[in-house]
């Protein structure tokens, strides 16, 4: 095929990602990478958990398509397109440097951002870790719901290849375990209506968020609740299209992908050396150092 047949990028006025949990085995890189080259936009938003420096404490994996990732972002800002990186709590150690006002290749660090749509809609956008009462008054009960997250996709990859062998189709166990303790503990925690009504009581019209691996787009209490859900198990975006109009987009069901696809790390020497390298300065110097490296690895 050559390039006149290739067919062209989708333009949206704006795209919203959150929740890539780059560094670990369950970041869907691959997927993410196909998106943001079959798709390009006006407007950026990173909403956080992007770099999961939870997860770099204790170890980093990091394939090829992590890399390309990275590389497709940056080019994006390159080019023109405003890129706004909200950090969560799985990244938070670069919100130490918000109050600097820098950039990061172009890509700029907000601890929370406005949008305006193009009908006019002021959205807020923001993570959403600061209306979970477990990561905000509970920070070891969340680490330990992090590792048996993890644990869940693990159980999740063999039972879907039972699943499939037995002729059924991809079913995510750990999204139902996930939605099962939502459940139990929503009438404590309320984290949709929690965020929808500051955004209310601030003025907005509605609220972009993550955090939660939950896509969503409903009225909350009269106010846009838009969920823009994750890269690990639902490969969800928020997009904006130029008139305003605004659509949760499935990549893997859009693209009819295997969310059984298997990672493989797959990184040239130099990108190892450099990925070690931002591993010694994060045990080293906790927060110092961070944002230069994955600036590095980025470039």
């Amino acid at each position: 095929m050559n390039a006149s047949s290739q067919p062209r990028p989708k333009a949206y006025r704006s795209v919203f990602i959150s929740d890539l949990h780059m560094g670990t085995r369950g970041c869907r890189a691959a997927f993410l990478a196909d998106f943001l080259k079959q798709n390009t936009c006006e407007n950026l938003f990173l909403v956080g958990d992007i770099i999961d420096g939870w997860r770099l404490k204790r170890s980093w994996f990091w394939d090829k398509h992590h890399d390309e990732v990275l590389q497709l972002i940056l080019k994006a800002a390159r080019s023109g397109s405003n890129v706004v990186y909200v950090p969560g709590n799985h990244d938070e150690m670069l919100r130490k440097y918000i109050n600097l006002n820098i950039e990061i290749c172009g890509v700029k660090l907000q601890m929370e951002a406005e949008h305006v749509t193009a009908d006019g809609k002021r959205l807020l956008v923001t993570h959403g870790d600061s209306f979970d009462s477990v990561v905000r008054h509970a920070r070891l009960l969340a680490l330990l719901g992090d590792w048996a997250y993890t644990a869940a996709l693990v159980v999740n990859r063999y039972f879907n290849m039972a699943r499939t062998r037995l002729g059924y189709p991809y079913w995510s166990l750990s999204a139902w375990l996930k939605l099962q303790v939502k459940e139990a503990v929503k009438a404590i925690d309320r984290f949709e209506t929690a965020l929808a009504d500051d955004a209310k009581a601030r003025g907005f019209d509605g609220v972009v968020c993550g955090h939660i691996h939950h896509a969503e787009m409903r009225k909350v209490n009269g106010v846009m609740y838009l969920n823009d859900g994750d890269w690990v198990e639902s490969c969800t975006a928020l997009v904006e299209h130029f008139d305003g109009t605004l659509e949760l987009v499935d990549w893997v069901a859009r693209q009819k992908l295997s969310m059984l696809a298997r990672p493989t790390p797959e990184l040239a020497p130099v990108q190892a050396v450099a990925l070690q390298a931002v591993a010694a300065e994060r045990a080293a110097f906790p927060c110092e150092n961070v944002a230069a490296g994955v600036a590095r690895v980025g470039a």
